[in-house]
């Protein structure tokens, strides 16, 4: 059996488990969160969160892109969200390569350069802070007031805020 065969099965385990019933597509506490697909984040436990409370939008290094923030788009303006949660975190494989030498590694590989930005970082802090900054001045997320933004440590499972001066 590969693992996507035996992760069938335990949707079928689980699907018999969990009572049954609609969730709104509105998330309850009008939450949006922005993280990394890092396996070793699970979102909902480390925040406390149930099924249906919040949106949580992943991609590499958690970063601001203009994908995530078609998703903020909707998820504020169709679906009720009006904070946003940044989650960046250590240890995070963003950090351990270069925009031009992964855009490099690709197109030896394929033979075509990536028409996407690769948005990797060598500081998570200051990661956090422009991706802070790239959602509050964007014109299509129309809550902008309350973004926040962390760094989710990978072995004390413990969250540390980074702030963005008043100014910005």
């Amino acid at each position: 059996m590969d693992v996507i065969d035996k992760l069938v099965t335990n949707n079928a385990a689980f699907a018999e488990s969990v009572p049954a019933g609609h969730l709104d597509v509105r998330p309850s506490r009008q939450l949006a969160i922005v993280t990394c697909m890092d396996s070793r984040l699970d979102v909902f436990a480390a925040l406390g969160l149930g099924d249906g409370e919040a949106h949580v939008l992943r991609n590499a290094g958690g970063v601001i892109t203009d994908d995530v923030i078609r998703s903020l788009a909707v998820s504020q303006r169709r679906l009720g969200t009006r904070e946003i949660m940044l989650i960046h975190h250590t240890d995070c494989g963003m950090l351990t390569l270069t925009d031009d030498g992964f855009r490099a590694e690709l197109q030896e590989a394929t033979g075509v350069a990536p028409a996407f930005a690769i948005e990797s970082f060598t500081d998570l802090e200051a990661d956090v802070r422009q991706s802070i900054l790239r959602v509050r001045r964007s014109a299509f997320v129309p809550h902008r007031d309350r973004v926040r933004g962390f760094v989710y440590d990978v072995d004390s499972h413990r969250l540390s805020e980074v702030t963005v001066g008043d100014d910005a």
